[in-house]
């Protein structure tokens, strides 16, 4: 990541606020875990599996695919994230073991899950081409062979061609009142890269109290990342479009090739 320190401040800063950016964050987790869960089902058949969540900031997919009945372990950059997807799953009687970790440097055994998500716009805080590629030649290392990768991403191929300035406003209830989200973007020269200013506006009893977090994204088009997954020892690229999956954003699944000995096949790819 461009600067660690600040994506994780980012996103220690937003955890607490995280949900306001659903209308029905629960409704949002049911929707995302069954869409993720069908997909899951396309590749390995029934459940239930064991998935590592590496994004999993405050839980969405990881509560939503544990109430689907697969075993889930959520990891984020973010300690303040995954302290609350912890709290949350509990509240919700779901098991969600977590870890704050980096996913360019997994703290997990070799071929320890059968699949692993990376969700909701996380990989493009990557940079660079180097730090994508350790990242996913991680998710291949946890993977076990034959097991399934899938990274979602914003439509980045619609996006660079329009060049947006800003999202539209997004609105949650609150016990106090209506809280609204939306974003500012600010495209670097490369094109590729824009920096993310993300505000939320809370309810203050007859005032707004505002809260603006920033980060940084790379705009990843399904070429260039497929690319990647490939290069990374990836076997089976296929993207799915939201109308298809069910899930919110595009979904780019893949499959780490089978061991050709009893052997795990981790040094097939450095």
């Amino acid at each position: 990541m461009g600067d660690d320190d600040s994506v994780a401040r980012f996103y220690d800063q937003l955890a607490v606020d995280y949900h306001l950016t659903y209308a029905d964050w629960d409704a949002s987790m049911a929707r995302q875990g069954e869409a993720l869960d069908a997909m899951i089902q396309a590749g390995l058949g029934a459940g239930p599996v064991s998935v590592l969540d590496c994004s999993c900031g405050i839980g969405t997919q990881a509560i939503g695919l544990g109430r689907c009945g697969h075993r889930v372990t959520g990891s984020d950059i973010s300690p303040v994230a995954v302290g609350r997807a912890a709290r949350e799953a509990a509240l919700r009687e779901v098991r969600l073991p977590t870890v704050a970790a980096d996913m360019r440097q997994l703290p997990f055994a070799d071929a320890s899950f059968d699949v692993v998500v990376c969700a909701d716009n996380a990989l493009p805080h990557l940079l660079t081409e180097e730090d994508v590629l350790a990242a996913l030649a991680e998710m291949r290392r946890v993977l076990r062979g034959g097991g399934l990768l899938m990274i979602s991403t914003r439509p980045y191929d619609e996006i660079l061609a329009a060049r947006p300035v800003s999202t539209p406003p997004q609105l949650a209830r609150t016990p106090g009142g209506r809280a609204v989200t939306f974003q500012l973007w600010d495209w670097h020269d490369d094109g590729e890269r824009y920096d993310l200013e993300f505000f939320q506006l809370l309810p203050d009893g007859d005032d707004w109290r505002v809260k603006v977090r920033r980060t940084t994204y790379w705009a990843l088009t399904r070429r260039r990342l497929t690319g990647f997954v490939a290069e990374t020892g990836f076997i089976e690229p296929e993207w799915a479009a939201p109308e298809s999956s069910g899930f919110f954003q595009p979904l780019l699944s893949a499959r780490k090739r089978q061991a050709a000995t009893t052997g795990d096949d981790r040094d097939a790819w450095r």
